[in-house]
């Protein structure tokens, strides 16, 4: 029998982990600052007892006294923790895990790693939902691709199963804050709270969950995740609350502390989590998750899901699985000296006869999409176009390139104004990045010429590419072949009206390759006013490292 010291041990998530603990044969110290709530668990338990404790002042003391097997830190919220604990438990050679979801707290463990390593201690962060089970679960679908290009993940819990004052602390952290992200082949930054949508976390048979709010949140697979799979690609994790008012007042708030109004809601958590309890009643217990994934095998575009259901409360079991795990093979000697992150740690298979014993459902699915927006525009002759114009145009939910642009500008009145209302970039030589976006078929591109932005959508059908800024559109024919591709306008509208064709813009464009790099050269010029702009340059797709 081993022992464990269990910090937070009582909290939401750390009881659901004492009695996992406690049913596999282990003795316990629950741990925590106040007394009375381990007692009432301990009295539950076999061989466990109650200890009173302030993690970051006084776990040297307590590992010196007690001598545990194992710490495991399941207090929270790590966002703005320090490595105290771990620290302490590689000085006392006593192993250690935590159920951390901070980006920062679970990504820079591995700085801990040389000391760990000396000590013969094995130190692991992130043992929970993310990064230990998305990152499992993430290599089971990438399995057997040649590439993958994308993944969104989105998690939607029960109001009644949050997992206390801890998450609320957590999420209220980076609400309205920059968050890292990967996408389009670069780092960029998203904002904790934002790009609100509604999700469906549906199964195969009908069951589960539509139409739940979830917003952007800041995890450890956001900068994890992308290394760890082939072709380096975009990572997206969304997050929610079964409460759409709940998640529309955090949407609303993440403007005023972005826009620097207020500095964080973290101070703000005192209020903020009696108006929750206020609400906790409301509701149900059935959480989802849904891991989404976009890659290529040879010349066919696949997308791969897979959606849990839970019920009865039973989504609060799931973040403790990782730990249960790494538990029992740290003990059993089969995990290495050193501080690493779960995230690439644990297969799928070890989570299975775990989740079949909770009240959960899931399944695994794959459809093969259509072709990209350029083959089915060209047909045929996609395939004899320059390998770097098909390269760039081989577009599955979200690519990157990026060279340089000359940008060269009309000189008169009416032509200034024209391109600013475009959101034509200034004149000049810019280093250029094109961010690839495609939804249902539809792509988005945003160039980006040294911080000047401007974005058209792209959709089409046989023969035809359409090209839409704003209220117009522009129909165009492609030419293409061997030596590249070339775009004649044929027709254009504004808000869906047919407009005449003595008043189109006169457009020429042209793609090809030259010394392995995509070229471009597009011009663009309207009656009386003359040229509004012209922008040359080159293109690479952007290379999968960080």
């Amino acid at each position: 029998m081993s022992l464990i010291l269990v910090i937070g041990g009582y909290g939401g998530f750390g009881e659901r982990l004492c009695h996992r603990l406690a049913a596999a044969g282990h003795e316990l110290i629950v741990a925590g600052r106040t007394l009375a709530k381990a007692q009432g668990l301990c009295a539950q338990l076999p061989h466990a007892r109650p200890l009173i404790m302030d993690r970051t002042r006084e776990i040297a003391e307590v590992l010196a006294r007690e001598r545990p097997d194992l710490v495991i830190d399941a207090a929270g919220p790590f966002q703005d923790s320090g490595y105290q604990v771990p620290l302490a438990c590689i000085a006392a050679r006593v192993p250690y895990i935590d159920l951390a979801d901070s980006t920062n707290f679970v990504a820079g463990i591995e700085d801990l790693d040389e000391v760990a390593r000396t000590a013969g201690v094995a130190v692991i962060a992130g043992a929970s939902s993310v990064p230990a089970l998305t990152g499992a679960v993430a290599r089971k679908l990438a399995a057997g691709l040649d590439q993958v290009h994308a993944v969104d993940i989105a998690l939607s819990a029960a109001n009644r199963a949050t997992g206390g004052a801890s998450v609320i602390a957590a999420i209220l952290s980076y609400v309205g804050q920059p968050v890292r992200v990967w996408r389009s082949g670069r780092w960029g930054k998203a904002y904790g709270w934002q790009e609100l949508r509604r999700e469906d976390f549906v199964l195969s048979d009908g069951s589960g969950l539509r139409g739940r709010y979830v917003a952007i949140a800041d995890v450890p697979d956001c900068v994890l995740m992308p290394p760890g799979l082939p072709g380096h690609p975009a990572v997206t994790f969304r997050a929610g609350t079964e409460l759409g008012f709940h998640m529309v007042a955090l949407w609303l708030a993440s403007w005023a502390v972005r826009w620097g109004w207020l500095r964080s809601l973290t101070g703000a958590a005192p209020f903020l989590l009696p108006l929750y309890r206020l609400t906790e009643r409301i509701g149900g217990e059935r959480s989802a998750m849904k891991i989404v994934l976009w890659g290529s095998r040879g010349k066919e575009r696949l997308e791969r899901s897979w959606t849990i259901f839970a019920e009865r409360g039973d989504g609060l079991e799931v973040p403790t699985l990782a730990a249960e795990i790494l538990a029992a093979e740290v003990l059993a000697g089969r995990c290495a000296p050193g501080a690493r992150t779960a995230a690439d740690m644990l297969s799928f298979a070890q989570f299975e006869p775990r989740l079949s014993k909770i009240a959960v459902r899931y399944e695994f699915a794959e459809r093969v999409l259509r072709a990209p927006l350029y083959r089915r525009v060209l047909g045929p002759a996609f395939d004899a176009l320059p390998d770097a114009v098909r390269g760039l145009h081989y577009v599955n939910r979200d690519a990157g390139a990026a060279g340089e642009g000359r940008v060269e500008r009309g000189r008169g009145l009416a032509a200034r104004a024209l391109a600013r209302a475009m959101g034509m970039p200034p004149e000049g030589s810019w280093p250029l990045h094109v961010a690839f976006a495609e939804r249902d078929g539809v792509e988005t591109w945003t160039r980006d010429f040294g911080g000047h932005r401007f974005t058209s959508e792209l959709s089409g059908r046989a023969g035809e590419l359409i090209e839409r800024f704003g209220p117009i559109r522009f129909h165009f024919t492609l030419p293409a072949g061997e030596r590249g591709l070339s775009m004649t306008l044929t027709r254009w509208t504004l808000f869906g009206v047919l407009m005449p064709r003595r008043l189109a813009p006169a457009i020429v464009a042209r793609e090809w390759e030259e010394d392995g790099r995509f070229r471009f050269d597009v011009a663009v010029a309207m009656p009386l006013a003359g040229r509004i702009v012209r922008y040359t340059g080159w293109l690479m797709p952007c290379p999968p490292v960080p």
